[in-house]
């Protein structure tokens, strides 16, 4: 029997969401989201907005991800563009838009010339993302749809995440997704948009009895469906408006739906007890079809997606009429495919194993015949053909595919899947796993694939014909992914050793294993352990490629600076000459990361920040933004916490935390900085599990120079309570690791705080022994805060040992070192004990020495640290100068006299700038600000208004 279509002709229960969208429509730039489950009518209401008066005039831009994944990146964003070059005729394109010109041939004609791209995969992407934000504005006013984003692609999510920080000024964009099946990085796409962009999120809820019973009555074209009839199709369809349709159509289609007194008769109720959901409902309808009709039915649900009306050519064009006609089918541009994909999978769920096996053959036959062919759709049918050797060829081909075209996700993904289900001869798969290793290593969460090396590797030892680069490189990349995950730590140094040897003709890659293995922690003696460096670096000439130079470079600095070595300035030196001038690379951004955040740990405070500061300010091209730039961003945050920069920074830190919500290392860091600061400002007691959670993670995960902060507030915390003991033992197990791997001008921060600990337990020899053992280790090292540390520890010690006079000038220079590097806070601290010892000898300058740390207390809202300086004055009889108070927005912070005092000097915001390793904008801001908190009108009256001018 034919069964007509059954469509409701009116959207029904949507009203106010399309009212919503409407409203949005008339702003620009505006996103919104339609969130909700299979069924519940997301492209309905998506297309009622477009087809509404609001969006006359308006540009669509329209595309979806499919289910079968392609290897060719931003997949429905290229389906949005391709037929687009009419509309662009006569746009003025930047030069930057030509690098669409492989991605989009078809605007070719309309393109500039393809501009000289960067050799870094990840310039290449962010560069080809700014092209499409700058094609899209050229538009004009126009709206941009993505449907189905959990099926997206990972260059789509990150270029669509990129989109809402450069939303063009005409452009509106909609995404469509289901809620459940939705990766974090969906959500995420809207995250953090700006004020200026105005967003709505619809999760559109399931149809209630009253919307389906209007549905009900606007697809039987009735006056009347009743509240029982209603009721109960409602309760089977779970108010899903694709289910009332579908059951609606069998029932009509079955003959069932008797018309009876103005209602329907009590028989179409009882046939609406079939099980819920469409799947049942769907393939009752499929039954119903012709042979011929259900045949072409059964290759569209093989073949998934909409495909043109010739791929079904061995079906007869009535039989693909009929189901067009039965509303199953939908047409679109000349491709044919299931209106619903729940309808396509419900088919496709009941057709025989061994016919579904000859109908995939079928699909790969009839797919390969398109011009391009697409390579994942082809693998998919091969696969599922059973022809297995052919499935790992393409798949093998749509990886390289995808790795040409930068989308090392997917390039991944097909490889892993081949790997992990396919026998191969030893020296293949070494060579298919050393290219899932590198495409991995690219992504911001690397799939677990350390297995397959290791497989691979103990393939080739049996086999013994993998050639010795090809087995170097997955010895290599074991290490790189077991450092990546932090799993099998102990593994980690051997496979790099392991590695050298074999990379003997590769000198970048071997260079990079050298690194790896001397870098610390390690159980190598130190000297074995500086060797391999040296090694490295002496190799560092052969590198042809100056990426890799760069990386290895860097992370030969990045050691240099934590052990002390002062070589790490030169090299840094090195890097930023030769990147001089022009863009970084991903990996020159990465050096530059990671030497600054080793000099950040290690007491350079000021070079760290300017190496951080030029990553994402001065040098780093904008392609690079984003990830990268967060990474900084983290980096800077401790930065502001060290010297004492403290102004809205626990604000920055929830921010950074959302970002890094599944990215451990990031997230570990955010972490300690937030819970330090929450307990300098008063919160101690709910600072206590964050910052021993942070300590575990940060242990077992081995970012032992990272448990120098949250170590040091343990061990004050735990003084203060009068509980030092189980501080200093959980101290233990990262102060051995400090030490046995050299790090003393990262670990000496700690030392006045493990003093103090050790001292309030009564163990002050072990105290002497600790602070002589750090004198001896440090002598000759670059380390910064050696001086200070140091003085600040023997101040403490000679005060618990009654010889006051000599911890008053240790504190008191302790003090001065600590504010020249600066580390503000610790300067408050040692001026308040050197305060306490000088009250004791009665001397004068206590009152002095009390009040700058008062003062720095204050400017830093130390209000733990406060309340206690405040106690010592009131002890003394003293009453120090008022402290700034958290909302006194006419106190200067720390950062903003700094950069005053600058100013008032003279110096320009450019020298400024250098001087602190600060944007000239941040530099302007400061300024602008301390002129308004002092009431100075000029630069000249500012020098005379500043506290102690």
């Amino acid at each position: 029997m034919h069964v007509g279509p059954v469509i409701s002709p009116v959207l029904v229960g949507r009203e106010k969401e399309l009212a919503r969208l409407v409203a949005l429509m008339a702003t620009a730039p505006s996103v919104a989201v339609i969130e909700g489950e299979a069924g519940i009518g997301k492209s309905r209401l998506a297309a009622e907005l477009l087809g509404d008066p609001a969006v006359a005039g308006m540009r669509v831009l329209r595309g979806a991800c499919v289910q079968i994944r392609e290897p060719f990146p931003l997949g429905p964003i290229v389906e949005a563009l391709r037929g687009r070059a009419t509309d662009l005729a006569g746009a003025e394109l930047t030069p930057v838009a030509g690098a669409l010109r492989d991605l989009l041939p078809e605007l070719a004609g309309v393109l500039p010339e393809k501009p000289r791209l960067p050799d870094d995969r990840a310039a290449e992407r962010h560069r080809i993302f700014r092209a499409l934000a700058e094609v899209m504005a050229a538009f004009g006013p126009a709206v941009l749809v993505v449907e189905d984003l959990h099926w997206a692609d990972e260059q789509t999510i990150e270029f669509l995440t990129y989109l809402m920080s450069v939303l063009p000024g005409a452009l509106r964009v909609v995404l469509t997704y289901r809620g459940e099946e939705a990766p974090a990085a969906v959500r995420a796409i809207t995250a953090r948009t700006t004020d200026a962009i105005g967003v709505a999120h619809l999760v559109l809820p399931p149809l209630d009895a009253a919307q389906t019973q209007i549905m009900a009555s606007a697809i039987l074209e009735a006056d009347h469906v009743t509240a029982e009839f209603a009721e109960h199709l409602c309760a089977r369809a779970s108010g899903l408006p694709l289910a009332v349709q579908e059951l609606l159509a069998l029932l009509r289609g079955r003959g069932a739906l008797i018309k009876w007194e103005g209602g329907w008769a009590r028989r179409a109720l009882n046939e609406l007890d079939v099980p819920s959901g469409v799947r049942v409902t769907v393939r009752e309808r499929v039954a119903q079809l012709s042979d011929r009709a259900k045949e072409a039915a059964e290759r569209a649900a093989v073949l998934r997606t909409p495909v043109p009306v010739e791929v079904l050519a061995d079906a007869d064009p009535g039989a693909i009429d009929e189901v067009l006609g039965s509303g199953l089918f939908a047409e679109t541009d000349g491709a044919v495919g299931f209106r619903h994909v729940l309808a396509a999978q419900a088919v496709y769920e009941a057709i025989p194993p061994g016919r579904r096996q000859a109908l995939h053959a079928a699909a790969a036959d009839a797919v390969r015949r398109l011009r391009p062919v697409p390579l994942g759709r082809l693998a998919h049918h091969l696969r599922h053909a059973g022809r297995a050797e052919q499935w790992v060829e393409t798949a093998i081909e749509a990886a390289d595919q995808a790795s040409r075209l930068g989308d090392d996700a997917e390039a991944a993904r097909l490889l892993e899947d081949v790997l992990r289900n396919t026998e191969l001869r030893a020296a293949r798969r070494a060579e298919l796993t050393v290219k899932l290793g590198w495409a991995a290593l690219e992504l911001l969460r690397p799939p677990p694939v350390a297995d397959l090396i290791s497989g691979a590797l103990d393939q080739a030892a049996a086999e013994r014909n993998v050639p010795r680069p090809l087995r170097g490189q997955l010895r290599l990349l074991l290490a790189l992914h077991l450092e990546r995950t932090r799993t099998d730590i102990a593994r980690i140094g051997d496979a790099f050793a392991q590695a050298v040897d074999d990379l003997a003709g590769e000198p970048g890659l071997a260079a990079w294993a050298m690194v790896g293995v001397g870098r610390p922690p390690n159980d190598l003696p130190s000297g074995e352990s500086k060797a391999w460096l040296e090694r490295a670096l002496a190799t560092l000439p052969a590198v042809g490629d100056p990426a890799m130079r760069m990386l290895v470079l860097g992370k030969i600095a990045m050691i240099f600076v934590v052990i002390g070595d002062p070589r790490w300035a030169e090299l840094s030196e090195d890097l930023v000459r030769e990147t001089g001038g022009r863009g970084l690379s991903r990996r020159e951004v990465n050096a530059y990361r990671s030497i600054g955040g080793a000099a950040l740990f290690s007491g350079h405070h000021r070079r760290a920040r300017r190496l951080l500061t030029a990553a994402i300010e001065d040098g780093a091209e904008p392609d690079l933004r984003g990830r990268l730039e967060l990474r900084c961003l983290v980096n800077l945050a401790a930065a502001d916490y060290f010297d004492g920069s403290w102004d809205g920074l626990a604000e920055r830190l929830e921010e950074l935390r959302d970002h890094f919500g599944d990215e451990p290392h990031e997230r570990v860091l955010v972490t300690i900085v937030a819970a330090c600061l929450g307990a300098v400002l008063g919160r101690q007691e709910a600072a206590l599990p964050p910052l021993l959670d942070a300590i575990a993670t940060a242990q077992s995960r081995g970012q032992f120079d990272d448990l120098v902060l949250p170590v040091t507030m343990l061990l004050r915390l735990a003084t203060t309570r009068g509980e030092p003991e189980p501080a200093i033992a959980t101290a233990a197990e990262a102060v051995s690791h400090w030490e046995a791997s050299g790090l003393w001008p990262v670990a000496v921060r700690a030392l006045p705080a493990l003093t103090e600990a050790l001292l309030s337990a009564g163990r002050p020899v072990e105290a002497a022994d600790v602070i002589e053992r750090y004198a001896s280790r440090l002598a000759g090292l670059d380390a910064p805060l050696a001086g200070p540390a140091l003085g600040h520890a023997r101040g403490l010690l000679a005060a618990a040992e009654g010889r006051r006079e000599e911890a008053a000038r240790e504190f008191a220079a302790a003090a001065e070192a600590y504010e020249q590097v600066p580390a503000l806070y610790e300067a408050a601290q040692a001026g308040e004990h050197a305060a306490a010892c000088l009250f004791t000898l009665d001397d004068p300058a206590a009152v002095t020495h009390l009040g700058r740390a008062v003062m720095l207390y204050g400017r830093l809202h130390a209000r733990w640290d406060l309340d206690r300086a405040a106690g010592l004055g009131r002890r003394w009889g003293v009453r120090p100068p008022a402290p700034a108070q958290n909302g006194n927005d006419q106190a200067l912070s720390a950062r903003q006299e700094q950069v005053a005092r600058l100013a008032a000097e003279g110096l320009t915001n450019q020298e400024i700038a250098k001087e602190l390793f600060l944007s000239p904008k941040t530099v302007d801001k400061h300024v602008s600000a301390a002129m308004r908190k002092v009431g100075a009108r000029s630069r000249t009256e500012l020098a005379r208004r500043l506290p102690g001018s």
